[in-house]
């Protein structure tokens, strides 16, 4: 099977066109080489590597779909064995992971809001 529809049925990616464009940046590694065409033929225990939002993903191949099912069908096609101590991303000066905010930093509350719009009123 076409390296891209695989991508696409074990639902790495939302659409088959982003799986090729993946494909065609050289982004992906078949048992270690690069791939560079989106009609790379994959078959059961190949292990593909690739980058997916920050991620290091190794998978292996267990099986070749016949059609993009839901996400529990799609599972069922690879085994993921991409290492488990992946770097965590921290802001040094916060201590707090990157992407995540602080307890309490959110948005105001109704009562906040109140007690701004009061201050505002009287030209604080």
């Amino acid at each position: 099977m076409r390296i891209d529809k695989w991508l696409w049925q074990a639902r790495f990616f939302k659409s088959r066109s982003r799986a090729k464009q993946a494909c065609q940046s050289s982004k992906i590694r078949v048992n270690g080489v690069i791939i560079t065409k989106n009609h790379y033929s994959v078959m059961a225990g190949d292990i593909l590597t690739f980058a997916l939002n920050d991620n290091i993903k190794v998978i292996k191949i267990s099986r070749i779909g016949v059609r993009r099912g839901p996400s529990l069908e799609a599972q069922t096609l690879y085994q993921d064995i991409s290492p488990a101590n992946q770097l965590e991303k921290f802001d040094d000066h916060l201590n707090i992971k990157i992407g995540e905010r602080e307890a309490g930093s959110g948005r105001p509350t109704k009562r906040q809001r109140r007690d701004i719009d009061e201050l505002m009123a009287r030209g604080y």
